[in-house]
């Protein structure tokens, strides 16, 4: 193993906490300086991140566990904390890091109700670490751990700070995840009782899966299956997602979005598939099934939305469905798509929640009926609107046709071997299906954009009337027209406007254009959807190797 700065991930990962541990001395009030040292924090780990990047050796070493950690940690249970970075886990890891810094610049000026900036950048710095530390983990029960230490923060940003149905939403979040964790903590625990109840490290488990029964190792992967694909979501344990993104704030969709889904997918990649791949090709035509059904459902569900961030989150069941039949296809070309797809949907996802965090908190609404004309009023905002619109339905030229095409093409030729063989016309059929979601992934995201960006503006964008259909010009002209006014509560619906001494309204004085803090947090996932979407080798070359890796078990199957 390379063990060069092997310090490196460790720090990565806990450097967080250490932001968490001085911001517990400083009072709440000070909500400036809370705010100043979560950014900074974020900030330092993201360097630490970039120092991890630059020392990682590229090219045929990329397949390597690299800053490989292997120390006692839980000598009882035979549990060690190993950590490394090869290939695949290297983009996730990093994109967590640059995710959670973006998010904390967003939330300098906007921090939702009701407010405690504090408690919520602690909780952000917490995600981080368990985030981070699922894509670095080596071993079954710290993998658990990391993977498991994300559900509380997330579960109190929505429940705090989320919506209306704030409560219902993180109350079925946290249980449907529970739900899965559970089956998928029995599914590990007989992995290692299978294999002679020696080790959790997952070099060790690759190395001795073929012990197993091809029957044991079909329930042991089921209960993987439902804890992963609960994550991901797949359907049908997707039904949680659509509520979480609704109700959760801004910065609670983008974390989960972009970020919280790939841990089920990875789990998938990093530990399911090569530990057991007998199981692993009997599973995989219903994988590629449900993936199928779930693009087309993601689909329809959007073209049936109502309210902007709801459609966004149906959108990720659908685009998810297009990583989980890359992954289906236990082919590396399928494999290389299903990463590349989660980073895209990442970044492309993420902005969209961004986009839509910034609609709301301007006009209080997110329903799309209400919207129109956003182009005329703030241009910069609608035009990037339209560019990630373009890039979720998959347009050549940005990151989400990198995503979607080679896993739609791997279906072409699921795994074979002389020995094992996936069925061809069923993953052809499925192939089909699955480009005919393209076509409603362009249908529902062009009329979104068009009802949201395009025409005469609405009387709500026009500032004719607040987000309840009130009249706002009604109070402007029985207003004192020598001064200024706001008209109606903030945060209540109402858009606020000032009334100049020659009485002339201007419904929108506060609403302006993309802001500094946006432009600072926006900028970086632009970027990256437009030089992945140019350069895919970027990614594909890094990848390749670790995947090929992590293929070799199945390729191995002899169908004994």
């Amino acid at each position: 193993m390379l063990t060069d700065h092997n310090w490196i991930l460790t720090v990565g990962v806990f450097l967080p906490l250490a932001g968490v541990l001085i911001m517990l001395f400083i009072p709440k009030e000070e909500e400036s300086l809370n705010k100043a040292i979560a950014i900074i924090t974020a900030a330092v780990t993201l360097a630490v991140g970039i120092a991890t990047m630059a020392w990682f050796k590229y090219g045929s070493d990329s397949s390597k566990l690299q800053f490989h950690v292997d120390v006692a940690w839980i000598p009882a249970i035979k549990s060690r904390y190993i950590i490394g970075l090869d290939g695949v886990s290297m983009p996730l890891y990093i994109l967590s890091m640059v995710i959670t810094l973006l998010v904390m610049i967003y939330s300098w000026d906007h921090i939702p109700e009701p407010g405690n900036a504090k408690a919520f950048m602690i909780l952000m710095l917490i995600l981080q670490t368990g985030m981070a530390g699922t894509f670095v983990a080596q071993d079954l029960i710290l993998f658990f751990v990391f993977f498991e230490v994300v559900l509380l923060p997330m579960y109190f940003m929505i429940g705090v700070w989320g919506g209306e149905q704030r409560q219902y939403a993180s109350l079925k979040f946290f249980l449907y995840t529970m739900f899965g964790s559970a089956l998928m903590l029995v599914a590990f625990l007989a992995l290692f009782f299978q294999t002679g109840a020696q080790s959790f490290s997952l070099e060790y488990l690759y190395a001795h899966s073929s012990m197993i029964s091809t029957n044991v190792a079909v329930w042991i992967f089921a209960g993987m299956f439902v804890g992963f694909a609960v994550k991901v979501p797949m359907f049908p344990f997707h039904t949680w997602l659509p509520d979480a993104h609704t109700q959760a704030p801004t910065q609670g969709s983008v974390i989960l979005a972009a970020i919280l889904l790939k841990l089920g997918t990875y789990g998938f990649i990093r530990i399911a598939i090569p530990t057991l791949p007998q199981a692993a090709v009997k599973w995989a035509p219903v994988i590629g099934v449900l993936a199928v059904i779930g693009i087309i459902y993601g689909a329809l569900g959007c073209l049936a939305q109502t309210d902007m961030k709801r459609l966004i989150a149906f959108s990720s069941v659908a685009h998810m469905g297009f990583v989980m039949l890359g992954i289906s296809t236990l082919t590396q070309f399928g494999i290389n798509a299903a990463v590349y797809g989660m980073v895209a949907h990442g970044l492309i996802t993420g902005m969209l929640f961004f986009l839509a965090g910034s609609i709301k908190n301007r006009y209080h609404t997110l329903e799309i009926a209400k919207m129109g004309g956003i182009l005329k009023r703030i241009p910069r905002l609608g035009w990037i609107l339209g560019m990630c619109a373009m890039a979720s339905l998959g347009l050549p030229g940005l990151a989400g046709f990198w995503g979607e095409f080679p896993a739609i093409l791997s279906a072409y030729s699921p795994f074979h071997n002389d020995y094992v063989h996936l069925s061809q016309p069923l993953f052809r059929t499925l192939m089909v299906i699955a480009a005919i979601g393209t076509v409603l992934a362009a249908g529902y995201l062009l009329w979104m954009f068009q009802r949201v960006a395009f025409g005469e503006a609405s009387p709500l964008i026009a500032g004719d009337v607040d987000a309840d259909g009130n009249d706002l010009h009604a109070g402007a002209h029985a207003g004192d027209h020598a001064g200024d006014h706001l008209v109606g509560e903030r945060g209540h619906g109402a858009v606020p406007f000032s009334v100049g001494a020659a009485g002339n309204a201007d419904p929108h004085a506060e609403v302006h254009d993309v802001g500094i803090f946006e432009w600072i947090a926006w900028t970086p996932l632009l970027i990256g959807i437009v030089v992945l979407g140019a350069y895919p080798d970027l990614m594909f070359k890094v990848l390749n190797g670790s995947v090929t890796k992590l293929l070799a078990p199945v390729q191995a199957l002899t169908g004994k």
